[in-house]
């Protein structure tokens, strides 16, 4: 006669991130609006035979583009929350749009520059007043977006708390600050290089049409594309930090070894492996062996020792009980 054992105290999901509505709604807000503004100026400029308003409505595509590929992997990381081939959640999706955007961004740098070498090899005549207004309407709606994103709003994580071979926890304790939505991020920096550029290019503008000085305005384009591929190196290096699951260098990790340092002392306990990787913006996983001359310890003990760090919400753990460790510590390390 075979019995059957509830299972469900013992078995968990594996998504630990919660995708944010707020951040996804504001962003598809501004990929509209970004939508439009491209296509009005790219009208208008085919109506009025301007190539300012041209180049500016197709240079805003290339942000509609990458706003647009935010707000789609907000919508797959959401759709696929729940999937169980996500091994740890659905939160690398976000993290991927924004490395896509990051690229993205290092295009948009590059067509900068070619533009702004182009301009100085071979100058070109400026209406500065119809240029002035085409980069005050980009300023203003650029500005506008940038407050719609940076008040995108926040949620919580929920923990886990099982008792079995993994820890899954989420207790009052203390969290370390990450770079936060890295999605959101991109979708942001997009926004903000948009309105760098018609800030400097109405710097130049005003300039050259006071004092005649037109190749001030290719030289700001160069001094954008600078600054637009310093942020997107800067955003490059944090998703791909992530995505490579670069994470051994964080505080947690430190904070763990002291953990099992101090509480593992009396019973000759020694860390032996630690592999510590982040599911959600301020939530970590970790997998660590330990080595022990304690037969009594178990997975719940260390858990308990890891609690106090609430960013810790799935640990599994690997104990090996070696009585003459102690002694021999170099070789017992070996053992798996």
């Amino acid at each position: 006669m075979s019995m059957t054992h509830d299972l469900r105290p013992w078995t968990h999901e594996h998504h630990f991130h919660l995708p944010n509505p707020t951040a996804e709604r504001r962003t598809a807000w501004v990929m509209w609006i970004t939508l439009a503004t491209m296509a009005l100026e790219i009208a208008a400029g085919l109506v009025f035979n301007s190539m300012a308003l041209l180049a500016d409505g197709w240079h805003m595509s290339s942000h509609a583009v990458a706003i647009g590929l935010s707000v789609w992997a907000y919508r797959l990381s959401r759709q696929h929350a729940a999937d169980a081939r996500y091994a740890f959640g659905t939160w690398k999706i976000e993290v991927l749009g924004g490395f896509a955007s990051a690229l993205l961004l290092l295009g948009v740098a590059g067509l900068m520059v070619w533009g702004s070498v182009e301009r100085l090899m071979a100058p070109q005549e400026i209406h500065y007043g119809q240029a002035l207004g085409v980069a005050a309407l980009g300023l203003l709606v650029n500005l506008g977006c940038a407050l719609l994103l940076s008040g995108h709003g926040g949620h919580s994580h929920p923990g886990h708390d099982h008792g079995h071979g993994h820890a899954h926890d989420h207790h009052h304790g203390h969290a370390h600050a990450h770079e936060g939505d890295l999605n959101l991020r991109a979708a942001y920096v997009h926004v903000v290089t948009d309105a760098l550029t018609s800030v400097l290019a109405m710097v130049a503008l005003a300039a050259g049409w006071r004092w005649g000085w037109a190749w001030l305005d290719p030289v700001m384009g160069l001094v954008g594309a600078v600054l637009v591929a310093v942020w997107a190196r800067g955003l490059l290096a944090s998703t791909a930090n992530v995505l490579l699951d670069r994470e051994m260098d964080a505080p947690v990790v430190a904070e763990i070894r002291e953990v099992i340092s101090e509480q593992g002392a009396s019973s000759g306990t020694h860390l032996t492996d630690l592999h510590v990787w982040r599911v959600a913006k301020d939530q970590h996983a970790c997998a660590l062996t330990l080595l022990t001359h304690d037969a009594a310890l178990t997975a719940n003990v260390v858990r308990r020792w890891l609690s106090v760090h609430e960013e810790l919400v799935h640990c599994t753990i690997e104990i090996h009980v070696c009585p003459d460790h102690i002694e021999n510590p170099g070789e017992g390390a070996r053992m798996r």
